[in-house]
């Protein structure tokens, strides 16, 4: 991972914390603006990080969500339900 890399994640994981805290969802666009003034690759790669991290944050919630609910059915002797993932095309199936 380059230096530029590691700076922005490191950047992007204290503001998703200062973001959570302070509930203010619109700190990391804030704090991209004002990393792109001096240096957009910077931004790109902090925004970059931004959303994966919360990207993989949501995709653990569902994870846990969906595993407590498939033990629970297991443990009443019921067929555990298929993952579907909230607003997808496969919540028909």
């Amino acid at each position: 991972m380059s230096v530029v890399e590691e700076l922005s994640d490191k950047l992007a994981q204290d503001v998703i914390k200062a973001m959570d805290a302070l509930g203010d969802e619109q700190l990391p666009d804030q704090v991209a603006n004002v990393l792109g003034a001096s240096s957009p690759s910077s931004e790109e790669i902090f925004r970059a990080a931004v959303r994966i991290r919360l990207a993989e944050r949501r995709a653990r919630l569902f994870l846990n969500d969906h595993v407590k609910t498939a033990l629970e059915a297991k443990k009443q002797g019921q067929e555990a339900p298929k993952a579907l993932a909230p607003g997808t095309d496969n919540e028909h199936l």
